[in-house]
């Protein structure tokens, strides 16, 4: 359903920010704005703040950001219609009336629930009758405890043909809404419809708000088959947009910030009974673009756990393919795999839950499993196969669809291939455990030229500033001139991690100004930290620091050179660490370089030194210059210098 802008003002005027929040976070008044323990993160000092006349809240720790709807689906999994349906209850506002289509929808669709809330009743009323002693037999040999088969509502179809059509239909429900809900069969040849579960213990498959719109089924005929058997297809079953027990862990996985993930709805039972009701299953079917997004709705990395045999593996593997595409800022997967032979309920029982949370413990990131995959695709042992991992891992990368995820994996690979083929390179017995030379002249080396000393300047290398105190006053003076740029980088700004403890401090209270007063001028903000106890160390810088001369910095400067700049210069900050690693692999085979690559490394890192001060005179976002010193760095590791054998044109 569609809702107007109108109608959710409506609700939003209603209800002030702070009393939506405020019944799950701790929230003290703090002149116009409301602090308190970020939801998000765990913390010691309040960075979440709330604003009631701007009608938003904002997370320093974690970037988070919205209204009372977007709170309501990041702390408790909501939908948007769910989190509307909840609030506009709360404030007394009427829903919108559905259109005449809709509604006839809707009601077909609460019929065909009422009939599988009925059949649902019907089958636990049968696993206490004496004929369902075997299924009864079956949960109790799973070890399964009354609590939770009530809980989970757990049931028995008799093995009668037609037991559940002749209830129902008794009940007032018709068979058409009984084939509609999957519940019976039809035979194509004309002949009577019949009950699609017979003689199996029945688990209801609830959707997110624990309506049951589905049913897993297990046999309990020795050798009967299938195994397991779920409803099909339905109106109101999509087997790809579901996962079983996503309304009970739902709260359990929010409190935790985790959500483990599992193939089978029996696992899934068995883990929460154990003590881990964070806990869902993908009932079986390959990983769904929906899935996923349902998913995150839960945790920002759920934790998919695979047996640690063969089978395990190639489904993490084909799961990877699915997953790079719809990967998000803050938002990933990892892998937990178990010991060959278990599946979760088998661990558990048979070596307790602390056997489990040890998997949990040990859970690997996705790029691991996308690393671990290719590399284990074919040996590595010619030009040809390594050029061919280069190609597959390039096709990967271009399947992220999210540019900064891309960029960062993009990162990531480069730094392991680059480790990798280093770790491969064979060593030259020349250059190892040599004799001293017998006479003055010099020994040579395999490209026929004599070792010489590096220079006082490669040497320098693992003492690269970073200069934290000169980035963090780039990024106050750019928010000071620019405060439309905490809106638009406010998330990136947020994961900063500054060591420069004053100047943290200053850049948080010119954030919390600026997100208090969205049309604050650049002499509105200068004048309220004035006022503020970092009053000092603000003039200091405003007045006294070269960095105030930096292009990009200055206040009439085109938004769009500013926007353009303050993203290169962030870019540059978290990829200088890589650039000196880099730099550092590089050092030991300069004795085997040209006379030309030797100059060209020295100007190489020489060049990296001077990005790493940032003085005032340069230009931090200089995006033709980062662009050169990456590709300076790849030509002089895999073609110059001769890292990797297998040369390019």
């Amino acid at each position: 359903m569609r809702f107007t802008d109108s109608f959710l003002d409506d609700i939003r005027s209603r209800l002030p920010v702070s009393q939506v929040v405020g019944r799950r976070v701790n929230l003290k008044r703090r002149g116009r704005e409301f602090v308190g323990l970020s939801p998000f993160n765990k913390e010691k000092t309040p960075s979440f703040t709330v604003n009631d006349q701007k009608g938003f809240y904002h997370c320093f720790s974690s970037g988070n950001h919205g209204d009372i709807f977007r709170f309501l689906m990041e702390t408790e999994g909501l939908s948007f219609p769910e989190a509307v349906e909840r609030l506009a209850s709360e404030a007394g506002v009427p829903m919108p009336k559905p259109d005449p289509q809709f509604e006839k929808a809707e009601k077909e669709r609460l019929s065909l629930i009422d009939a599988m809330e009925a059949a649902a009743a019907l089958f636990e009323k049968q696993f206490v009758q004496s004929e369902g002693r075997h299924a009864r037999n079956y949960a109790k040999g799973r070890g399964l405890s009354d609590k939770t088969i009530q809980d989970y509502r757990i049931g028995f179809a008799p093995g009668s043909r037609d037991f559940l059509k002749n209830a129902l239909i008794g009940k007032g429900f018709t068979e058409t809404q009984l084939l509609e809900a999957g519940l019976l069969i039809k035979p194509d040849d004309g002949r009577a419809s019949y009950d699609r579960f017979r003689n199996r213990l029945m688990i209801p498959i609830p959707d997110s708000r624990g309506q049951v719109i589905a049913f897993g089924a297990r046999t309990l005929e020795e050798g009967g088959q299938p195994k397991y058997l779920n409803s099909p297809e339905t109106k109101l079953f999509d087997k790809g947009s579901s996962v079983f027990n996503f309304a009970r862990a739902r709260g359990p996985a929010h409190e935790k910030r985790e959500i483990i993930v599992v193939e089978g709805y029996m696992d899934a039972i068995a883990l929460d009974q154990a003590g881990f009701p964070n806990v869902v299953a993908t009932l079986g079917t390959a990983f769904t673009e929906r899935q996923m997004q349902l998913l995150w709705q839960l945790a920002p990395e759920p934790v998919i756990c695979f047996d640690g045999d063969q089978a395990g593996e190639g489904a993490a593997a084909r799961a990877i393919d699915r997953m790079l595409p719809v990967l998000k800022e803050g938002h990933s997967f990892r892998f937990a795999f178990l010991p060959e032979g278990n599946d979760p309920d088998d661990l558990v029982k048979a070596e307790g839950p602390e056997a489990f949370a040890a998997c949990l413990a040990g859970a690997k990131p996705l790029i691991e499993i996308v690393w671990h995959r290719e590399i284990s695709a074919q040996a590595l042992d010619t030009p040809e196969r390594k050029a061919a991992l280069e190609a597959r891992l390039e096709r990967l990368l271009e399947s992220i669809g999210n540019g900064r995820v891309r960029e960062h994996y993009r990162r990531e690979i480069k730094s392991r291939l680059a480790q990798l083929w280093a770790a491969q390179r064979p060593q030259n017995p020349r250059f190892n455990d040599r004799p001293a030379a017998r006479s003055n002249v010099p020994a040579r080396t395999g490209f026929g030229r004599a070792p010489r000393p590096l220079p006082d300047q490669v040497r320098r290398i693992r003492d690269l500033p970073t200069s934290p105190r000169g980035f963090a006053i780039t990024i106050i003076l750019s928010l000071l001139n620019h405060p439309w740029l905490l809106e638009r980088f406010g998330e990136e700004i947020a994961s900063l991690e500054l060591r420069a403890a004053p100047f943290a401090a200053l850049l948080d209270e010119l954030a919390e100004i600026i997100l208090a007063e969205p049309e604050v001028t650049p002499d509105g903000l200068a004048d309220a930290l004035r006022d503020s106890r970092h009053a000092k160390l603000f003039d200091r810088i405003a007045k006294e620091s070269a960095f105030s001369r930096i292009t990009f910095l200055q206040p009439d400067t085109e938004d769009e050179e500013v926007e353009e700049q303050f993203r290169d210069l962030l870019f540059r900050w978290r990829a200088l660490p890589t650039l000196k690693k880099e730099l550092m692999e590089i050092a030991p085979y300069l004795s085997e370089a040209s006379d030309a690559e030797f100059e060209q490394f020295v100007m190489l890192q020489e060049q990296v030194a001077n990005d790493g001060v940032a003085e005032a005179h340069e230009d931090a976002g200089d995006r033709e210059a980062k662009e050169r010193l990456a590709e300076t760095i790849a030509r002089v590791r895999r073609e110059r210098i001769g890292l990797n054998r297998g040369r390019r044109p």
